[in-house]
This record gives structure tokens, C-alpha cells and sequence, in this order.
């Protein structure tokens, strides 16, 4: 199929800014679903609130537009009543890491089989620029005008530590590995987290002197390396992208369809 048959056309032209990465996230999630054959109607989307959430409603797939910070909460009911549907979570700062933590941590600790995208653009874009858990130290917010003194979560670090059976992540300027990531995130059988550097020039980008979409994007090109590449051993500085865990495990759904049987047996 073309990327056209996917996406809701009524609802075109999106809401995002000029520059913003979360067309491109769109664009390359919409090729790692055709790469993979999946069906349309195999497939649910849900996600919450914010910029990444736009994605549920420009796209053709079954799809949910929740609560803020609840769209796991959400995904977590649609998996245990449809087992044998794929998943897909798109998330941002806030969604994942904030109000949305605690459901984060426990998705990863029960390994279930949902695929989290995480679009880090460092700020809450759409409710006006403010400073999120994934901002960092010394950045400027409409929050934070002389700078933000919080420590930012590493995405990956959090997921790792929480349990999560596959963790990778990605830039936008890497779109040609971001599909590939995708496409094995979703077809993981247990909790996919997908961290995805996103620009955001409207806001981050402007309060923090980063420059344009462009500029933004040359940085994840310069500052970034593969996983265990001889640049990183020169510079420590740089941030690592790839694929950081990828474990089979005993997934929540197929152990609780164990539990079930268990108790219809002792019946």
C-alpha cells in the first residue's frame, strides 16, 4: 500500500509546527507497518495527550485517544481483552515520564506485549514550552527562563531498569534505522520501548538558541553515535542509538492466559 492508504486524510493538514519531528516518526511508523504486511485492523494505536498524541488521529488504524499520562493505562485493557492485536503507544515527555511514569515503570515490569514510542523532544510543545523531566540541566523553558536546575531521565537507563524486554533508541535524522528499530519493536513479544529524539524548534529549539528543524537535526547527526563505536570510546560525551536490550522473556498476557486455565482447571 501507498502511505496515502494510511492515513486519515480528513483530518490533513496536521496541527504540527514547521520543522517538528513528529511528522517524520509518523512517516517512518507508517513504512515499518507496511514493511512488516501488518494488517490495518490488526493494529490498535492509542496514546494520550500532546503533540505525539496527534499521531492516533491522523492514522487508519483502530485507535484511542485517551487520558494524559494514561495511554499505557489504556493499552494495557485493549491487550488483555485482545491478546492477538498489535499495540502501538505513541508517547511524549509527558506521557512517559512524568504524569505518565508510574504507568511506564509497570508496563516494563510486567513485560506485556505493547510497543511504546517515546518522542523525546525535550519540552512540552503543545500547551506552550514548559520544562519536562526530559529537558535537563541548564536548558531554558517558558518555565524555566534563567534555567532548569532538574536532572533529565535517560529513557533508556528507566526502561532498562524497570524490565522492559527490548529497548532501543533512535533520531530523527537516522530515519533509515528508525524503521528498521520499529519493525523489530513491534514485532517483540513483550514491552517495546522506542525513545526517539524529536526536534522541536518552535519551542526548545527557539528558547534554547539550537536554531532550526535543520540545525536541530545536524546535532542528533553529530552527537550521537552507534552502540560501542569507537567514537563513543574517544568522546564519552556522545549519546549512544541502537538496540540496547532485546531478551525473550515470559510475556503478561501469555502467563495470565496460564492463570486462566489454572483456575478453569481447578474448577
Amino acid at each position: 500500500m501507498s502511505v496515502r492508504d494510511y492515513i486519515r486524510e480528513r483530518f490533513m493538514p496536521h496541527i504540527w509546527c514547521p520543522g517538528c519531528g513528529h511528522g517524520i516518526v509518523m512517516n517512518n511508523l507508517i513504512r515499518a507497518v507496511d514493511h512488516l504486511q501488518l494488517r490495518k485492523r490488526d493494529i490498535v494505536m492509542v496514546s494520550g495527550i500532546g503533540c505525539s498524541a496527534r499521531i492516533s488521529g491522523y492514522l487508519d488504524f483502530h485507535t484511542l485517544h485517551t487520558l494524559h499520562g494514561r495511554a499505557l493505562a489504556f493499552a494495557t485493557g485493549v491487550k488483555m481483552a485482545r491478546p492477538e492485536l498489535k499495540i502501538l503507544v505513541p508517547m511524549g515527555d509527558g506521557d512517559a515520564t512524568a504524569i505518565g511514569g508510574n504507568h511506564f515503570i509497570h508496563a516494563a515490569r510486567r513485560n506485556i506485549d505493547l510497543t511504546a514510542v517515546i518522542m523525546n523532544n525535550r519540552t512540552y510543545g503543545m500547551t506552550g514550552g514548559q520544562y519536562s523531566p526530559l529537558s535537563g540541566p541548564g536548558n531554558t523553558a517558558t518555565t524555566a527562563p534563567f534555567g532548569n536546575i532538574d536532572q533529565a531521565f535517560d529513557i533508556v537507563d528507566l526502561a532498562r531498569s524497570a524490565g522492559a524486554s527490548f529497548v532501543a533508541r533512535t533520531t530523527t535524522y537516522h530515519v533509515t534505522s528508525m524503521i528498521k528499530i520499529l519493525e523489530k519493536a513491534i514485532m517483540h513479544k513483550g514491552f517495546s520501548v522506542v525513545e526517539i529524539l524529536s526536534q522541536c524548534p518552535t519551542y526548545f529549539g527557539r528558547k534554547n538558541r539550537l536554531g532550526n528543524a535543520v540545525d536541530m537535526m545536524t546535532l542528533y547527526k553529530n552527537n550521537t553515535t552507534p552502540i560501542g563505536s569507537a567514537a563513543k570510546r574517544e568522546n564519552p560525551d556522545l549519546l549512544e542509538r541502537g538496540i540496547f536490550v532485546q531478551e525473550e522473556r515470559p510475556e503478561y498476557c501469555a502467563e495470565y492466559e496460564k492463570i486462566i486455565k489454572q483456575a478453569m482447571g481447578a474448577q
